[in-house]
């Protein structure tokens, strides 16, 4: 809120809000005083006025993602990977920088300095994701006074690198034969029916007996990607594929 007081032949306007950096001016009449701080206060609701500085020297870069790589990411299904990613990202010197000093120009740096060393633009900009995350978590449920998101505007260019690759004459032959020189008993049907259905490692390894109906050939994945479930038909090959895992299943479990 706004204070005004009288102080020798001029009148302090001091605005103090939580979130924000406190304001004073002085003004020679009262009426000046009280309109400059009308218009302070407007700004102050819009969320217009600079973040409290004293706030952000406290806290470092380090600080920040270690907290939300030990408070989120125990919540999210890529936590494995985005939590590789964070320590290394932990390990750069741009960390020790305090939120009061940090601004997208130090990120531009970054990217450069990445791009150079030979990562490409898609992988990086996988790499920054969770962080452009963090600050959004930051700043709605920290209440960290933060100005902006300093990823937010952060430019990166990066190819399309879909793919869409076929195995090609005589590759099958030759994987399912360094398969079958592997000691994992497990890993021929895996490769057998990742090839059969086109699912993901993730999808695969996740795939418990109730989600088999062999006899409607169909399977379910309970959580995909986009975080539904969706039903997969089975083929001869991918039926024969977990057929072959269930009798290894079986056959481990056997006294």
């Amino acid at each position: 809120m706004a204070t005004i007081r009288k102080h020798r032949d001029k009148f302090q306007v001091r605005i103090r809000r939580k979130d924000a950096a406190p304001l004073t001016r002085s003004f020679a009449t009262y009426a000046d005083a009280k309109e400059w701080a009308t218009l302070q206060e407007r700004r102050a609701d819009r969320g217009e006025l600079g973040a409290d500085r004293k706030e952000l020297e406290r806290i470092t870069l380090s600080k920040l993602v270690e907290r939300y790589r030990d408070e989120v990411l125990p919540t999210k299904k890529a936590e494995s990977v985005e939590r590789y990613i964070l320590n290394a990202f932990l390990r750069h010197r741009i960390c020790k920088k305090r939120l009061s000093d940090l601004s997208m120009a130090d990120f531009a740096s970054y990217r450069d300095e990445r791009l150079k060393g030979g990562i490409t633009g898609a992988s990086l900009k996988r790499q920054l994701t969770p962080l452009r995350n963090m600050f959004r978590v930051a700043q709605a449920e920290w209440d960290i006074p933060l100005p902006s998101n300093p990823l937010s505007g952060l430019t990166l260019k990066a190819k399309d690198n879909k793919r869409e690759r076929r195995l090609q004459a005589g590759e099958h032959d030759r994987l399912i034969r360094a398969v079958e020189a592997t000691r994992n008993s497990y890993l021929r049907p895996i490769i057998r029916l990742a090839l059969a259905t086109a699912m993901r490692r993730g999808e695969i390894l996740a795939l418990r007996m109730r989600d088999v109906d062999l006899s409607r050939q169909t399977l379910i994945i309970r959580e995909a990607k986009n975080g539904h479930s969706r039903v997969i038909p089975l083929i001869p090959e991918a039926i024969a594929a977990l057929k072959e895992a269930i009798v290894f299943r079986r056959a481990s479990l056997t006294p």
